[in-house]
C-alpha cells in the first residue's frame, strides 16, 4: 500500500462523516418536534348527517412541568341566549350532560394521559340543530416541586349547519400554497444536498492532488539521493 492510498483514506472517510451530518440533524430535529403541541382553529362548517371535528388545543407553555387538566363542553345554539353544559372530560372519563347529544359526541383529544392539551369532541350525525356557539374550556393544574398553579381557557367555536359541503376560495387558495411550499421545501434540500456534495467532493480531490504532489516530490527526492550515492562511489 502506498502513501498516497494511505492518506487519500482519511479525506473520504472525513466526506463519509460530512455526508452523514444532515442525516443526523434530520433526525435530531424529527425527535425534537414529535408530539409537539400547536393550537389550530376549528373549522366551522358541518354537513347535516355527517362526523364534525370541534377541535380545541391549549398547549402548556412549559412541557416538561407536569400538569393535569379537564375539559368542559358548553353549547348555545342558534337563537339561544345562554349556553348549556353538554360534555365533561376528566381523568381520562368522558361525560355527556346534555340529552340532545347522548350518543353523537365522542372524545377527539389526547389519548391515555390527564395531561390533556387536546380537548377536540367528535359529533356524530350532525343535525341543523346544531348550529350555534361551542364553548370549550380547558382547567389545568401545574404540578411544581413546592406549589400547584392552576390556569384555565377559554375557546369559543361558532358553526354553522349546510345540507352539502362547500370550498370556499381561502381553503383552495391555502391548499394551493401549502403544496408549492412542500414543493419549494423539497427543491431547497436538494440544491442544498448537491451543493454540500459537491464542496466535499472538491474538498476530497484537492487533498488528494496535494497528497499526490507531496508523494512525487518525496520520490523524486528519494530518486536524486540514490543517484548522488551511485555517482560518489
Amino acid at each position: 500500500m502506498t502513501d498516497s492510498t494511505l492518506k487519500t483514506k482519511p479525506v473520504k472517510m472525513s466526506a463519509l462523516r460530512l455526508l452523514w451530518v444532515p442525516a443526523l440533524l434530520c433526525l435530531t430535529h424529527a425527535w425534537l418536534c414529535y408530539g409537539a403541541c400547536v393550537e389550530v382553529d376549528s373549522d366551522t362548517e358541518a354537513v347535516a348527517g355527517k362526523g364534525f371535528k370541534l377541535t380545541c388545543i391549549s398547549c402548556k407553555m412549559r412541557g416538561e412541568v407536569v400538569a393535569s387538566a379537564t375539559v368542559d363542553w358548553w353549547f348555545m345554539a342558534k337563537g339561544e341566549s345562554e349556553f348549556t353544559h353538554i360534555y365533561t372530560y376528566a381523568e381520562m372519563t368522558a361525560s355527556i350532560t346534555d340529552e340532545r347529544f347522548e350518543s353523537r359526541l365522542a372524545w377527539n383529544g389526547s389519548k391515555k394521559t390527564e395531561d390533556v392539551q387536546d380537548g377536540s369532541v367528535y359529533i356524530l350525525n350532525v343535525t341543523f340543530n346544531d348550529t350555534g356557539t361551542f364553548r370549550c374550556f380547558f382547567d389545568r393544574i401545574l404540578v411544581f416541586p413546592n406549589y400547584e398553579y392552576h390556569t384555565n381557557a377559554t375557546k369559543f367555536i361558532t358553526i354553522s349547519v349546510v345540507g352539502h359541503a362547500t370550498r370556499g376560495m381561502a381553503s383552495i387558495l391555502s391548499e394551493v400554497m401549502m403544496y408549492v411550499s412542500i414543493i419549494g421545501l423539497q427543491l431547497w434540500l436538494v440544491v442544498e444536498m448537491v451543493y454540500c456534495y459537491r464542496k466535499i467532493a472538491a474538498a476530497g480531490e484537492e487533498a488528494l492532488r496535494e497528497s499526490e504532489a507531496e508523494y512525487l516530490a518525496i520520490t523524486s527526492e528519494s530518486k536524486d539521493n540514490c543517484a548522488g550515492v551511485a555517482v560518489a562511489e
